[in-house]
């Protein structure tokens, strides 16, 4: 078996992105090369071939150190791939997985979390045949997504910035969404589809989704008036958006989506594009996890 693989992008995060090499030598102990691998990402994509790589070559624990966005790609490159398990150094602005499996925010502790890690399984979500381990959907979040993604710089301040921006020129579009032998026609302003309980900075979108259950706890927010949205927001921030009123539930197995005009749409906070169709579904404990 050959040593833990992490696979580390250094441009996850806002702070400083030079000294985790440092980091993992120093917490994480052993010799790189003979108890450790350390290979950094050179651009989009690339942590999946990285992962996928790892894998075939026996390593045991690929670890991703970023944000949601890298341990998508990592995750990705680790399905199909039998007898190794993703780990979580969270590196980035929003680690919503992370935060979720309950895996320290601060490196040190991380790392040495991972020297000793449990093992586990967790449920793999998939939206137009693009994998999700935290969320995904469409609408508003995924409108603010792409312009995040544009924004030039990162973190919690820049994200509620261009919420804020945006929330005044964004509108519902009218959808149809089929599942389980039901067809439910209405407006959507964010339709959300949960694996884990949260977008990230403790932001819960679905605080009773689990992530071992078969189940995507589906979120749909019709229109977000004025008078709703600071609701909304409390209840995000509270995890009690499902008390509030403000947002329907509903567990599904798999979902089809047909909307009226193309709308935007994500995968673990990363923009993928405009579509009017969209097909979602949910693969039972398709993931090992170490943490």
């Amino acid at each position: 078996m050959l040593p833990t693989c992490f696979i580390f992008n250094p441009t996850a995060g806002t702070g400083r992105r030079d000294g985790f090499p440092a980091l993992l030598r120093q917490h994480f102990g052993g010799v790189e090369g003979s108890d450790y691998l350390l290979r950094p990402t050179e651009g989009p994509g690339h942590a999946t071939e990285l992962a996928r790589a790892a894998a075939q070559a026996g390593c045991r624990v690929v670890v991703a150190v970023g944000g949601d966005g890298t341990v998508n790609e990592v995750g990705r490159g680790l399905l199909d791939q039998t007898g190794t398990a993703l780990g979580i150094v969270p590196r980035g602005s929003g680690n919503g997985l992370a935060r979720h499996l309950r895996v320290p925010l601060g490196l040190p502790a991380a790392l040495r979390r991972l020297r000793q890690p449990t093992f586990s399984r967790m449920d793999v979500g998939f939206i137009n045949d693009q994998p999700f381990f935290c969320t995904a959907g469409l609408g508003f979040d995924a409108h603010v997504s792409q312009h995040f993604a544009q924004a030039g710089s990162r973190g919690l301040s820049t994200y509620l910035r261009v919420t804020l921006r945006e929330y005044g020129h964004f509108r519902p579009v009218p959808v149809e969404v089929e599942t389980q032998g039901q067809t439910l026609r209405t407006s959507c302003y964010v339709l959300a589809f949960a694996n884990a309980s949260q977008y990230g900075n403790n932001v819960y979108i679905a605080p009773q989704a689990n992530l071992r259950d078969g189940l995507l706890d589906m979120c749909l927010l019709d229109a977000l008036p004025p008078w709703r949205a600071a609701r909304v927001m409390l209840g995000l921030a509270l995890g009690t958006l499902p008390r509030t009123g403000g947002a329907a539930y509903r567990q599904v197995r798999q979902a089809t989506v047909r909307a009226a005009t193309p709308l935007a749409y994500h995968a673990d906070g990363d923009y993928l594009g405009h579509a009017t169709e969209f097909e979602l579904a949910i693969r039972p404990l398709a993931l090992e996890v170490a943490v």
